[in-house]
């Protein structure tokens, strides 16, 4: 017994508490940087999403550059830089050398990012594999001393560790630059990072975006949308988007002096009166002391709080692209001859608002023999890994595809010159794991897709009926038309009449025959849903 006493006590020595940046130090691949290739793509996307981020906040056009040196054969520079608001000396440490650290999480509203993880991560990766230190420039106002940062993270403590700081002089009157080194390795293809500042052009139209890759070849995506992104606006979170042990927390820290109070100020949709009603059924004063509910008090509060009748939360917490602006973006990058953008009405998953929007380019420069090319964003950020996880794929695949006009066998991706783009917008993007490469499979994330996918599936169908076909008709109708000729001397010399008349004759038996073809090749089909569509 007296081994075994002292035995436990060794153990209890050698516990001790882990840091966030040790843990992620060590299973970097939970971020996405589990190869060299994705590693500098996810540096450059982390980078990218803040910029536009920070000046959509700061309500002014995005203008971004981005660069990508080769120092070595596996070690490459990234410098990014923006226009936004600048960062506050104060911030700049704890932003990138802390992990966890953010304005975004508690905010419920559309963000690109959410947990706080992502610039300082890149930092992480980059300390670890060459050692190097992240070099900060920004100004916050044209009257303001530009403030420069050297630093590195303190993992053991998860704290910024600064190198230098010092004020220089930079032309510009606000933004942000950052410079680091990193392990790496550079390709092009679909899930390189030339692929994604592309799909970032397409979805984000308002930006300017300078891109000069590894080989010096300067690439600009120019602004083709003069004008802001619908501004997202935070709400207060919803009762049925919320869980026991959240409730029982949110009780504890509140600063609300009464029960009715508590949910009148921290919910969205709860006025005096909802308020009162649920304090009654939960057989609770409405002025008891939120800070005096018991656990059981709480149970009976939360379960009338999920049966009660609720109104939907509110919808400007969204920022969707819009129809015309998605189109536009399409446009811009992806040569083609039909377009079509879709926007689905506002919809709820556990209490928090999404809206689902999809695109479709047909023909064109687009592969006509392969499968139809597939881009997910979710909040405007391309996901271009993960891709059989993500329910976008798969509700992609799970649409029949015939009735749209094109050909698809089972539950495989359908074949024909289509990209699609499906996009989801939400105050809580519900990814499958930290890295955000793929939407989770969520029943009423599910729904919207596919009706959104059908809305734009169906204008598809209606165009290629409308013109492809009736295209193809008139092609094996000119195909006729060449041997007329050649007919009609043969027809001459069997029965005797003239040429000129037999050939009038073929041509308006012809011009019948393709107002046949034509009626046939755009006549109605049946639609999923069973009607009938012209």
């Amino acid at each position: 017994m007296i081994k075994e006493i002292i035995k436990a006590e060794e153990l209890a020595k050698s516990q001790k508490e882990i840091s966030v940046s040790e843990f992620f130090a060590k299973n970097r691949h939970l971020l996405g940087f589990d190869n060299p290739t994705r590693a500098l793509l996810m540096t450059i996307k982390e980078a990218v999403d803040n910029s536009l981020d920070a000046c959509s906040e700061m309500k002014v056009l995005p203008e971004i550059a981005v660069e990508i040196k080769q120092m070595a054969e596996t070690r490459f520079r990234v410098i990014i830089e923006d226009n936004g608001p600048g960062i506050t000396t104060q911030q700049i440490p704890r932003i990138f050398g802390k992990l966890l650290y953010g304005s975004k999480f508690h905010h419920l509203k559309q963000n690109r990012g959410q947990q706080g993880i992502g610039i300082s991560a890149s930092v992480l990766y980059s300390q670890l594999t060459t050692g190097k230190v992240i070099k900060i420039t920004s100004i916050t106002h044209p009257t303001k001393p530009v403030h420069y940062y050297e630093l590195q993270i303190d993992t053991k403590r998860n704290e910024p560790k600064i190198i230098t700081e010092r004020e220089i002089e930079w032309k510009k009157d606000h933004g942000t630059k950052i410079e680091l080194e990193l392990e790496g390795k550079y390709q092009k293809g679909k899930q390189s990072v030339d692929e994604f500042l592309k799909q970032v052009a397409i979805v984000n139209p308002q930006a300017r975006i300078v891109y000069i890759p590894p080989d010096g070849q300067k690439i600009e995506y120019p602004r083709v949308v003069n004008k802001l992104s619908q501004e997202a606006k935070e709400i207060m979170p919803h009762p049925h988007g919320i869980e026991l042990g959240m409730l029982l927390r949110m009780l504890e820290d509140t600063k609300a002096r009464t029960l009715q109070s508590f949910l009148t100020s921290e919910f969205c949709r709860i006025g005096a009166g909802t308020a009162k009603d649920i304090c009654e059924k939960a057989l609770l004063q409405k002025d008891y002391k939120p800070h005096s509910v018991t656990h059981e008090e709480g149970e009976r509060l939360f379960k009338v709080m999920q049966s009660a009748k609720i109104i939907a939360p509110p919808l400007d917490c969204l920022s969707p692209i819009g129809s015309a602006e998605l189109e536009e973006g399409l446009k811009k990058e992806i040569e083609a001859e039909f377009y079509v953008a879709v926007k689905r009405p506002p919809a709820v998953y556990r209490g928090f608002p999404f809206q689902m929007e999809v695109a479709i380019a047909y023909g064109g420069s687009l592969d006509k023999e392969g499968s139809i090319r597939v881009m997910r964003f979710a909040n405007r950020v391309p996901l271009l890994y993960q891709q059989g996880a993500c329910a976008i794929t798969a509700c992609v695949q799970e649409t029949n595809w015939k009735p749209y006009g094109l050909q698809q066998s089972g539950n495989n991706m359908p074949i024909g010159p289509v990209a699609i783009i499906v996009h989801m917008a939400s105050v809580w993007v519900p990814f499958t794991s930290e890295a955000k490469d793929a939407v989770a499979h969520y029943p009423d994330i599910i729904k919207e897709i596919k009706l959104a996918i059908q809305d734009a599936g169906r204008k598809l169908g209606a165009y290629i009926r409308k013109n492809v076909k009736a295209k193809e008709a008139r092609e094996r109708v000119n195909l006729f038309e060449k041997y007329i000729p050649e007919v009609a001397s043969a027809l001459e010399k069997l029965s005797g009449e003239k040429k000129e008349i037999i050939i009038a004759h073929l041509n308006k038996r012809l011009k019948k025959g393709v107002a046949d073809l034509l009626e046939q090749a755009t006549k109605g089909v049946k639609r999923n849903d069973g009607q009938k569509e012209e």
